[in-house]
């Protein structure tokens, strides 16, 4: 009898000790479904994060930030000589002169093929009417540097100042319109650029 007590014991730990295991992988699948439930959330988070600064950064510059025809800033970009007949003025994008403008401030007009070509290398050029008041023309002088090109403009322009990117144009009343720091800040070397990197310097024209 004391044998089959001790037989019975045995088959009951064993029992128990199958339970416990079993317990214990259903908590191990338990834990690794949370884990990857959490490395989810974390990533969609992320995503999430991204995509609402990406929107923010679309938001804040749409309406006030009109795009270039895609046709002309997206798919031409051949070097041509001679003038070009653009569809925005000034240019935003398209064919351009083999050598690119060298960024800076310039106080006689420039020629927008040349100004292209630094666009295609992520510049942002503010062109402004040669009539407005010499405190605002200080006032864009100071954003030049970098890869920004300030200059006036010969034709007419359809506001007193216009900031252009490659595909990107911003038409604004007053040199203290705050949306041309904001412009210049979006796209100088933005992800619009088709040449990112590429030097400003090294072209023509001698900026002051």
């Amino acid at each position: 009898m004391a044998d089959e007590v001790d037989i019975t014991d045995m088959s009951k730990r064993a029992r128990q000790k199958a339970r416990r295991r079993e317990r214990l992988d259903q908590e191990r699948v338990e834990q690794r479904r949370r884990s990857r439930r959490s490395r989810v959330g974390k990533v969609s988070l992320a995503l999430i994060g991204g995509l609402a600064v990406t929107v923010l950064v679309i938001n804040s510059v749409r309406g006030v930030l009109p795009v270039a025809p895609p046709d002309v800033a997206a798919t031409e970009r051949n070097h041509v000589e001679g003038e070009v007949d653009y569809e925005t003025t000034p240019a935003a994008g398209g064919p351009h002169a083999s050598v690119w403008q060298n960024c800076g401030y310039y106080d006689e007009p420039i020629a927008d093929e040349n100004a292209v070509h630094s666009l295609e290398h992520g510049a942002v050029w503010i062109a402004y009417d040669p009539d407005l008041d010499a405190g605002q023309v200080s006032t864009l002088r100071d954003m030049a540097g970098g890869h920004v090109l300030v200059s006036p403009y010969e034709e007419s322009l359809e506001a007193p100042v216009i900031a252009s990117a490659w595909g990107k144009q911003l038409v604004v009343e007053s040199a203290d319109d705050p949306r041309i720091n904001e412009f210049v800040r979006a796209f100088e070397q933005g992800p619009q650029t088709p040449e990112r990197g590429a030097v400003c310097t090294r072209g023509i024209g001698e900026p002051e």
